[in-house]
């Protein structure tokens, strides 16, 4: 993930440099990195400190780092903030400010989405690979079906998409989703959040499947039991999550292949890069999947995730000892007075 967006973070910084013909601006090719360094060592440690505190919590060169994170990763940027404000000159004031806005712009689309795949990724390997592939099945169908059936056209930014490609494709995603995750959702390794192991130093992707992932027994509406001459069905919980990943990623998703297009078309370049002969940049092949990443995220936050016990015992282990004794008292007197604990006899 970080290394797929470091070269879309390259390949929309360099389009911005030739462009705005910036090359020989003082200091800021240096400091467009700077700012990519920034922002990931924010982002990334905020997730070692969500998911590593108990390895942390050992390690006191670590200890210091991560209390203070926000406050260093502030520093950090205002340290650039600044030499962008010294590297200031005559006559190219306006030019560098586009390019300033330039680069936090592609910050924003690169790393922060790309922070949401990983966030992703944690949740079990299910929630990144589902719609990751039904953003490639729906551009590959779409493609086939528009380039055997396409008669209407879609939208002017793509001359080459078509209704019936557009339609196509929705369809055979979905059911693709569909098929897909009944397969995926069946292992363990696919299904379990992904933790980490502070006994083992390993990560961990076992666990006692939840409830979306366990078979369960539908009733078929009326007006397909007609047709498919069954009245239940068993199938996963994930399955009818599926469908709206798959539904995203071909009615919304394709809409970010058609912002990359504009992007191209304001700028009159073909592709981002060359990187990949035949298809362009990398960003070229990842335009639809960030924002098919940021959907997943917020669906996920919305819909399927509640409380995490393991997660929350983690963040209890780092109390002081005093704070953990008033947290497990206040607990305990919670539990009494609902009736879940019979009080002690000397209480």
């Amino acid at each position: 993930v970080l290394s797929i967006q470091v070269k879309c973070y390259h390949e929309i910084i360099t389009i911005g440099y030739r462009v705005y013909h910036s090359y020989d601006l003082p200091w800021f090719r240096s400091l467009s990195w700077y700012f990519l360094l920034c922002v990931n060592y924010f982002f990334y440690g905020e997730t070692v400190a969500d998911y590593f505190a108990t390895f942390v919590q050992r390690r006191e060169q670590l200890q210091f780092l991560i209390r203070y994170h926000r406050f260093i990763s502030f520093a950090l940027y205002l340290t650039g903030f600044c030499m962008f404000v010294l590297s200031l000159v005559k006559k190219h004031y306006r030019l560098q400010f586009y390019m300033f806005a330039w680069t936090h712009v592609t910050l924003l689309i690169t790393v922060t989405q790309s922070h949401l795949v990983i966030q992703n990724l944690f949740e079990g390997m299910i929630w990144f690979l589902v719609p990751i592939s039904s953003v490639i099945c729906n551009d590959i169908t779409a493609y086939i079906f528009g380039f055997f059936f396409g008669r209407t056209p879609l939208i002017k930014l793509s001359p080459k998409k078509t209704w019936e490609g557009f339609i196509g494709g929705f369809f055979s995603t979905v059911v693709f989703g569909f098929i897909f995750s009944y397969f995926l959702a069946q292992h363990q390794y696919f299904v379990c959040p992904v933790e980490y192991n502070s006994e083992t130093n390993r990560f961990v992707t076992e666990c006692e499947p939840s409830e979306l992932f366990q078979m369960k027994k539908y009733s078929v509406p009326p007006l397909l039991q007609a047709v498919l001459g069954w009245e239940t069905v068993n199938m996963y919980p994930f399955q009818m999550h599926s469908i709206a990943l798959s539904t995203f990623a071909s009615l919304i998703g394709p809409f970010g292949g058609f912002f990359a297009s504009g992007f191209k078309r304001a700028f009159k370049i073909k592709d981002f890069a060359d990187t990949i002969p035949g298809h362009g940049g990398i960003m070229d092949r990842f335009d639809c999947q960030y924002l098919m990443a940021t959907f997943v995220h917020v669906y996920i936050t919305s819909f399927i995730r509640g409380p995490n016990p393991s997660k929350l015992l983690k963040q209890l282990l780092i109390l002081q000892p005093e704070q953990q004794l008033s947290v497990y008292k206040t607990l305990k007197s919670y539990l009494v007075e609902k009736g879940i604990l019979q009080p002690s006899l000397r209480g």
